[in-house]
């Protein structure tokens, strides 16, 4: 259940988020490990809307043999939650991209110039494994932005094999990644490890973008934490580019 999350956030609260547009969620019901239910989806994102939030870029994970989601399965129910939500009077900018997993499976793609999901200026979001680090990413990178992509690394600060070493972090930007920030590291959320990198990352500079990275009511619990850490404010203060989406 989830429904104890309501009044977290109240509804004529300032833009606690300091950005309008939210993008790195997971709200497009049955897809995924996110939401199961159109119900659910309305109700995370009535309160992601009372943060300020205006706009939400939703992306289900597209994970060969785990989530065989695909432009044909998440652009419909992308529709269908949007007559779900005129049907409950809720009113949001709403879209739908995806979150790639980087294996052979999404390189291939990206080699055979398949359709792929992006959003805002031809961004793509991609995570890596959370035990093995990538050969891959280098390829990869280089074939998105030679096909006139941008893209964009999901939450950094959860790589632990990264942790240790700057500058490899360093080399991926260089590459010409751009980094996204789950906000919800700031508290600590994920473990110790991802928080002190989320704030290594913040004092070098190195975030360009946010998200909630949102599944479930748990996270949006978090978030009231998160968004209140001294770090967050101090993200605000940065060259973040939510907003140009």
């Amino acid at each position: 259940m989830i429904s104890n999350i309501k009044s977290i956030f109240g509804v004529n609260s300032d833009n606690k988020y300091g950005f309008t547009t939210d993008f790195h969620s997971h709200l497009l019901p049955g897809l995924d490990d996110g939401v199961r239910t159109f119900e659910q989806s309305l109700e995370l994102i009535l309160e992601l809307k009372k943060t300020g939030i205006t706009k939400i870029i939703t992306t289900p994970h597209i994970y060969n043999s785990k989530y065989n989601n695909s432009p044909e399965t998440i652009l419909p129910k992308l529709e269908e939650l949007k007559s779900y939500f005129k049907t409950q009077n809720c009113e949001i900018e709403i879209e739908a991209a995806a979150e790639y997993y980087l294996d052979d499976f999404f390189l291939n793609k990206i080699k055979n110039n398949e359709p792929l999901l992006t959003f805002g200026d031809k961004h793509i979001l991609f995570e890596l494994s959370y035990i093995n680090e990538s050969h891959l990413i280098h390829e990869a990178v280089y074939l998105l932005l030679s096909n006139g992509y941008s893209p964009i690394l999901a939450h950094p600060e959860r790589y632990n094999y990264y942790h240790f070493n700057l500058n490899k972090y360093q080399i991926l930007k260089n590459y010409g990644l751009s980094f996204q920030l789950n906000i919800n590291s700031l508290s600590g959320y994920y473990e110790d490890d991802c928080k002190k990198m989320a704030q290594k990352l913040i004092d070098a500079d190195m975030i360009d973008f946010v998200g909630s990275d949102t599944h479930h009511g748990n996270h949006i619990l978090a978030l009231q934490k998160s968004l209140n850490s001294k770090y967050y404010k101090k993200l605000l203060t940065k060259d973040i580019k939510n907003n140009e989406l």
